[in-house]
């Protein structure tokens, strides 16, 4: 087990991994930008059978120790008159940040010493939304190589236990175990078996001040996925482990992903199918898919991603 980083520490591997002005000054895509097109052919020729799995997990209206903000779902019309047409509608009203919906992270979600990603002010985000770096600048969607990392499976674990770190020396060993390599521009998906665990013990335990313990990657695993330059990083988690041993950080992934390299994440992604099939296919690489809804000025979108095999 690998030491924890120091405050001091973090900071400055905050300033080593930063990608501000790295695709001009006033870039908002971040580390999008290395999916090129070629990129996305690449990752479309992986397709062979044409098996596809979902990797969202279902809205969820009920409260959970992990799901203080419960999707609201009303139906505002159910007609079946005895002859004619008949029809129903419903509405939802959905706080997508939080630990239950899966959604995927906008670059301006997270703030750095009063900036977000590329140096823009934190007060480009007001009452009315982000006038920068908000959802709807991904609105063509996101498609490419994907590649999962399964985490309990080289531990020889059921699933990772709330609190428990994986570091850089579980990725590589990860990339060795599924026999591939993370490269530039690929969407990285690391398993912690969030989901397994759910189902089985009913959730997570209580949030202690507001945060309830999870797992999720140290620190230390900023510059690796720097130096591979992902593209986006996704988890059945929300990548951050609970709680971080940093008091005046409490989401050292956020901070680094999102603020510094412009990274989208990925939360609360549903793995275990994509797990299944990566086993059962002897392949961990796949076409990833993924359209957020164009929602602008918004700060994230739930999200339903795809591997296609």
């Amino acid at each position: 087990m690998a030491a924890q980083v120091t405050s001091e520490e973090l900071r400055k591997i905050f300033d080593r991994i930063s990608n501000w002005g790295r695709w001009g000054r006033d870039d908002e895509l971040g580390a999008l930008n290395y999916i090129t097109d070629d990129k996305r052919a690449r990752g479309a020729k992986l397709v062979q059978s044409g098996e596809m799995v979902s990797m969202a997990l279902p809205l969820a209206t009920a409260p959970a120790p992990d799901n203080d903000t419960p999707v609201t779902h009303l139906m505002v019309q159910s007609d079946a008159p005895a002859h004619g047409v008949g029809g129903c509608a419903d509405y939802f009203a959905i706080s997508h940040h939080g630990f239950m919906t899966t959604h995927l992270d906008a670059l301006c979600h997270v703030f750095w010493n009063g900036r977000m990603f590329n140096g823009f002010a934190a007060d480009e985000v007001g009452y009315r939304g982000a006038k920068r770096c908000a959802i709807d600048v991904v609105r063509r969607g996101i498609s490419g190589r994907g590649v999962l990392l399964d985490i309990p499976r080289i531990r020889n674990l059921p699933w990772l236990e709330p609190g428990q770190r994986v570091y850089p020396g579980d990725l590589e060993q990860a990339q060795r175990d599924h026999k591939l390599q993370v490269e530039e521009g690929d969407i990285l998906l690391i398993r912690l078996g969030r989901s397994k665990r759910r189902k089985s013990k009913g959730g997570w335990e209580p949030a202690r001040d507001g945060i309830f313990p999870m797992p999720g990657l140290d620190p230390t695993c900023l510059p690796w996925l720097h130096e591979r330059r992902v593209a986006l990083l996704g988890s059945d988690g929300v990548s951050d482990v609970f709680p971080s041993g940093h008091d005046d950080v409490v989401f050292p992934i956020h901070v680094g992903a999102i603020a510094m390299m412009g990274i989208h994440l990925l939360d609360n992604a549903d793995l275990d199918d994509l797990a299944a099939a990566c086993g059962r296919l002897g392949r961990y690489e796949f076409q990833f898919v993924m359209l957020p809804l164009v929602l602008p000025r918004g700060t994230a979108s739930p999200v339903n991603p795809a591997a296609i095999f």
